[in-house]
């Protein structure tokens, strides 16, 4: 079960990202991290407030490690991202995106002296092929071609972010209901969105209502926001996030899965490859845990 929901919150995620690059023009990216978890934050609360008396000195004793895992993962990584996309492109991005499992393993390496096994070294190398392949279309010679700007930075310190929210996610207070605490780092991740947003609002920027922009925002609202962050938290926690960070590489692989589907394009020869290295690569860093 671990596994099923880490695949599916990626392959959430990866709708979210075609998404927002296609709203960039429309929802400024504080305005739609703003909205999409006021969204979460109403789908939580009939579920949450009859729990929350009873739990809440489990919050309260653990303010602070929610605090943090609401500015890293609600603010900071979605508003690094949602800005990143106005001045990057999708290989990029994608690219860049792709050193979070690295970040994690580094992460838990410092914090909690996480070991890695050989096995796990090996996964994490294929998955990582496998994104290089899909990204640059089956053509090495594409490397020398890329260019970094500044989205690509926010980009890098987006995946910074979630790596340590990722690892933080290991001090998990036990006892405390999964969707209390997404409820509880929801609402402090929008306090510190507050002033981002006033900032953003003071220099004329203006979300434009429609049904697209609507519709955009419910979706990442109720299924970026909710059920998969939901799925990965509860996913981190059994697994470990040296293992469940792994995941984060399937998003390339289901974002081109998705494309073929929806939007018409073709499956070449590389993107088969660059999947089944992913898959393998999760399949050997994930085996022996499994087992």
């Amino acid at each position: 079960m671990p596994y099923l929901l880490l695949t599916l919150s990626a392959l959430i995620w990866s709708g979210n990202f075609v998404l927002s690059r296609a709203v960039t023009a429309m929802i400024p990216p504080a305005a739609l991290v703003f909205w999409r978890w006021v969204v979460a934050l109403l789908v939580l609360a009939p579920v949450v407030l009859p729990r929350l008396q009873k739990q809440w000195p489990l919050v309260r004793d653990n303010i602070k490690l929610i605090a943090v895992c609401g500015l890293c993962s609600v603010t900071l990584f979605n508003f690094l991202v949602y800005t990143a996309v106005h001045s990057t492109t999708a290989i990029n991005a994608a690219l860049v995106n792709s050193a979070i499992p690295v970040f994690i393993i580094i992460f838990a390496r410092a914090f909690y002296g996480q070991r890695i096994s050989l096995r796990q070294y090996a996964g994490i190398a294929l998955s990582l092929a496998g994104v290089a392949t899909i990204i640059l279309r089956g053509d090495l010679g594409k490397i020398a071609t890329l260019t970094f700007n500044r989205g690509d930075l926010l980009v890098l310190l987006a995946s910074v972010t979630w790596a340590f929210y990722s690892v933080t996610l290991r001090k998990y207070p036990q006892g405390l209901d999964q969707f209390v605490f997404l409820f509880a780092i929801s609402l402090c991740g929008l306090l510190f969105l507050v002033p981002i947003y006033g900032a953003e609002l003071c220099t004329g920027a203006r979300m434009e209502l429609s049904a697209a922009t609507l519709l955009s925002i419910g979706y990442v609202g109720i299924f970026a926001s909710v059920a998969a962050f939901g799925g990965w938290n509860y996913g981190l926690r059994k697994v470990g996030p040296h293992l469940g960070g792994q995941f984060v590489h399937l998003m390339p692989a289901f974002s081109t899965i998705l494309a073929v589907l929806f939007l018409g394009e073709h499956l070449r020869p590389f993107h088969v490859v660059g999947i089944a290295l992913i898959f393998a690569g999760i399949a050997c860093a994930t085996f022996r845990a499994k087992r």
